[in-house]
């Protein structure tokens, strides 16, 4: 099992949910984060300069079997991508076990519906 946690660019956040489902990605999690970038420059917006120092983005955080993990990167990158400076990151996390809360499975399992699958 891995753990995907991508950084995006918040207009970009519902592209990448219609490319999770597309995917047939159907749980993540996600948060509205903020973060420091490497470009540092002031941006004047009617006459008042803002910093843009501190980037608002959106971290999106999806746990897959190992199987899924090549296609839920693809959709995230191809859905998230601009080809512009701070587009974001993908980071990919080794996961050690699951368990569903309501049934106690571990392992695999934990992450789908067993009876789906028949």
């Amino acid at each position: 099992m891995k753990k995907i946690e991508a950084i995006i660019r918040k207009t970009k956040f519902e592209d990448v949910k219609e490319a999770l489902l597309q995917a047939d990605i159907e749980w993540f999690s996600y948060y509205d984060v903020r973060g420091e970038g490497k470009m540092r420059q002031a941006r004047i917006y009617r006459g008042v300069m803002y910093d843009t120092s501190c980037i608002e983005r959106t971290l999106v955080s999806i746990v897959v079997r190992d199987k899924n993990v090549e296609r839920t990167v693809q959709a995230v990158q191809q859905a998230a991508h601009t080809g512009e400076i701070g587009d974001g990151r993908i980071f990919v996390i080794p996961v050690e076990n699951a368990v569903r809360i309501r049934t106690g499975e571990q392992g695999d399992i934990a992450l789908y519906n067993a009876e789906q699958e028949k």
